[in-house]
């Protein structure tokens, strides 16, 4: 947490995005904006969805960017980390074996398909060398046999056990806002003309895709979900609502 490159307030909108749920359709049914539903000023500017560009300056992770999304009402319900590795300056194949090529990635999912997966390339069977993404999978329901226990259940037990293992520090927690309060300082000082918004049921508004496009990149789709996982399929629409 000390070593993130800090936002300054003026900086803000070069490195977060925010934005509010519109209306739009999730599965099958239509969903109202977050300012029609009942208690919510019609004029509200409360963020739903926040996208960063984050730099942490140490010598492990230096000039590796951290791109962040969160929201609600997005197509599912899913955590994870995936992390891409950067391509070799030589590459051994040649450009007729590597039409599917795409870049390695380490995936630590973390809801609602607990596991780990590898993506590489493999050599496709026959006499031709022709490369194509492979996964390599570990999963919890699928190696042990049984469903996990829910995360509140495993954070009560450790409260009466005073295990505080899975819980953030005091300092900690102050580091962490010491990294957002000078982007909501900034947003709090210069309301932007249009407040971006996003249908209900889309991954986020256009500027978060313009964010992570300054940099050539666009924005990785969440393993579990673009492989139909069945775990992934039964918490898709489980807090949509809320």
């Amino acid at each position: 947490m000390h070593t993130i490159r800090p936002i300054s307030r003026d900086r803000v909108y070069e490195f977060a995005v925010r934005g509010q749920c519109g209306a739009g359709w999730m599965e099958g049914e239509h969903a109202e904006a977050y300012h029609q539903e009942p208690g919510v000023d019609p004029n509200s500017v409360t963020e739903t969805y926040v996208a960063l560009n984050l730099s942490v300056d140490n010598w492990r992770w230096q000039d590796v960017p951290f791109y962040l999304r969160t929201g609600k009402r997005l197509p599912a319900k899913v955590s994870e980390a995936s992390i891409q590795f950067r391509p070799v300056p030589h590459q051994s194949f040649s450009s007729s074996a590597i039409g599917d090529w795409a870049p390695n990635r380490l995936v630590i999912q973390i809801q609602p398909c607990e596991g780990i997966l590898i993506r590489f390339q493999a050599k496709r069977p026959g006499a031709d060398i022709r490369l194509s993404p492979v996964d390599m999978r570990f999963s919890y329901k699928e190696a042990f046999k049984i469903s996990p226990p829910e995360a509140y259940e495993t954070l009560l037990l450790d409260v009466m056990r005073g295990d505080a293992t899975l819980f953030m520090r005091a300092d900690q927690v102050e580091a962490a806002w010491n990294v957002v309060t000078p982007i909501l300082e900034g947003w709090k000082a210069v309301s932007p003309e249009v407040f971006p918004t996003y249908p209900a049921g889309a991954w986020g508004p256009e500027a978060a895709q313009i964010l992570i496009a300054k940099d050539g990149r666009s924005w990785l789709m969440p393993t579990c979900y673009e492989s139909q996982d069945p775990a992934c399929e039964e918490g898709r629409w489980a807090d949509q609502k809320g």
